[in-house]
């Protein structure tokens, strides 16, 4: 006769399953959970920030190895420079620290006094005695070395604008008049002020900007084709119609025409470039910041890096961008809404643009334009500007579906 088998009451082995059933239930919670959120959004708002970082990193590094002859001649003290880039940089910081923890959607009801702050500041740049002239161009506002530059403030409006007009009337992206009208019209009342200035730099770049935003918003192709002919036309007639945009365009072409004058920057890049070799001369070590080259620190650095970081230091800045460029499109692709996704693309046309432009330059394929290299360049303006913009593409980055 066998034993008898001992059973587990009903009620026992009811509260197993249940158990059981609960954690099981409990881990495919997670595993939905863990699915439903995008890996690709931390990691991009990662990235981004670390590269932007690093960009900052490299320019007050660079701007203190590359200002230290003229800031000791100048000004008393190789610090001089520096201390100043790394002031901008704290503000810029906040303006970075700013625009991130408040959500990109709020600057919609906002926009229209972005708008007229903008407009009212590049107005008081051009009135006698309110503006502040350097070489000729009346661009800034301030007093002595502290001065900012309202066209920067003017990118970040437009931006703004176009993806609050151009989300709005997403249904209706086939109609130019209800698109590309007004948003051509908002930039042509800017670019009259930054040509009165003048600004070619800034104004092309603002014109970049909107056309890409104009594509990526889905506008038709002939009438943004058109359009891009038109200011391309525009802008060749202002090079050519004005004496010294004419001479930068004939430098650029030839600089060796007239070595001492118009093509002497160009040259001295050039040979700072090709000085620097394949490894460079050493950080510190290079020769073109002697007063061989002007606006080292500014507009030309990039000319610094490859002379002491070597043609591997500079292609590594361009990696950068480039990699901060695809991390922006990626960031525009995965937007929340259709008016984060026209902001980020915004944002980083501008960034990429302006960094062809100023490389660009550098390496002589462009006429020189005095735009300078996005978080690398001395100058305040540009940096805190910058940085905001960057803390919108950061805060549309940790949304990201």
């Amino acid at each position: 006769m066998s034993a008898p088998t001992a059973t587990r009451p009903a009620a026992t082995r009811t509260g197993a399953r249940t158990g059981a059933s609960r954690r099981t239930a409990g881990r495919e919670g997670r595993l939905l959970r863990a699915a439903d959120t995008p890996r690709g959004r931390s990691s991009t708002f990662t990235w981004m920030f670390a590269l932007v970082a690093i960009l900052n990193l490299v320019g007050l590094l660079m701007v203190l190895s590359a200002s230290t002859v003229t800031s000791l001649y100048e000004y008393g003290s190789p610090w001089y420079q520096f201390r100043r880039q790394f002031m901008w940089l704290l503000i810029g910081s906040a303006a970075m620290v700013l625009a991130l923890r408040v959500d990109y959607r709020s600057w919609r009801r906002r926009v229209n006094l972005l708008l007229l702050v903008a407009g009212g500041l590049m107005v008081l740049v051009l009135v006698p005695g309110v503006g502040v002239n350097v070489n000729g161009s009346s661009r800034w506002l301030g007093y002595g070395s502290f001065s900012i530059q309202p066209s920067e403030l003017a990118k970040l409006a437009v931006i703004v604008f176009a993806a609050d007009l151009l989300a709005r009337r997403a249904g209706k992206a086939h109609d130019w008049r209800l698109t590309l009208k007004p948003v051509m019209f908002v930039f042509l009342v800017f670019a009259l002020m930054l040509m009165a200035q003048p600004n070619l730099g800034t104004t092309i770049i603002l014109a970049t900007i909107l056309l890409a935003m104009l594509f990526v918003a889905g506008v038709p192709g002939k009438p943004l084709a058109v359009t891009a002919g038109v200011l391309v036309s525009f802008a060749a007639a202002f090079a050519v119609l004005e004496p010294y945009r004419f001479r930068r365009l004939m430098a650029f072409r030839d600089p060796w025409a007239d070595p001492l004058n118009t093509g002497f920057q160009t040259i001295q890049s050039q040979v700072g470039l090709a000085n620097g070799g394949l490894f460079g001369t050493g950080l510190g070590e290079g020769r073109a910041k002697w007063g061989f080259l002007p606006e080292a620190h500014t507009d030309f650095i990039f000319a610094i890096i490859g002379e002491e970081l070597g043609l591997v230091g500079a292609l590594t800045v361009v990696a950068l961008f480039v990699a901060l460029g695809l991390l922006g499109v990626r960031t525009a692709l995965r937007a929340p809404d259709r008016f984060g996704m026209l902001v980020a693309a915004g944002v980083t046309t501008w960034i990429l643009v302006q960094a062809f432009i100023n490389m660009g330059a550098v390496v002589g394929v462009l006429p020189i334009t005095g735009v300078p290299l996005p978080f690398v360049s001395s100058g305040g303006s540009s940096l805190i500007f910058t940085m905001a913009a960057t803390g919108l593409l950061l805060n549309i980055a940790r949304q990201a579906r």
